[in-house]
């Protein structure tokens, strides 16, 4: 009796064992869905002019300059201001985003590094 529940006790741990490892190729997945591209979004209306203001005290040599630009939330457009960043890597370029005319409207082209 004693050697039969030992075995159950085994096997059991032998197929949860089983089980998790099963499940370790989708632990992957939930990353990708995440990092999967945003639908986009075409807007009817074309966005405003860009905002002219003054740029801030840059804080390093190393730092790079975001420009504003009109973003689409809901049924309109919202100013998002420019800001200093620090690139990814070396002469890493920023290439700025904009909107561009598509069928039906506007759609974002969001910025990149290069």
């Amino acid at each position: 009796m004693l050697l039969h529940l030992r075995l159950t006790r085994l096997a059991f741990y032998a197929l949860a064992l089983i089980g998790l490892l099963a499940l370790l190729p989708l632990t992957g997945c939930a990353s990708r869905v995440a990092q999967a591209q945003p639908t986009a979004v075409v807007v009817a209306t074309a966005p405003p002019a860009p905002r002219v203001g003054v740029r801030p005290i840059r804080p390093s040599r190393v730092h790079v300059w975001i420009p504003g630009h009109w973003a689409h939330r809901g049924h309109r457009y919202v100013w998002v201001r420019g800001h200093w960043t620090r690139p990814p890597r070396a002469r890493a370029a920023w290439v700025p985003g904009h909107w561009t005319r598509v069928r039906g409207g506007y759609q974002w082209v969001p910025g990149h590094w290069r």
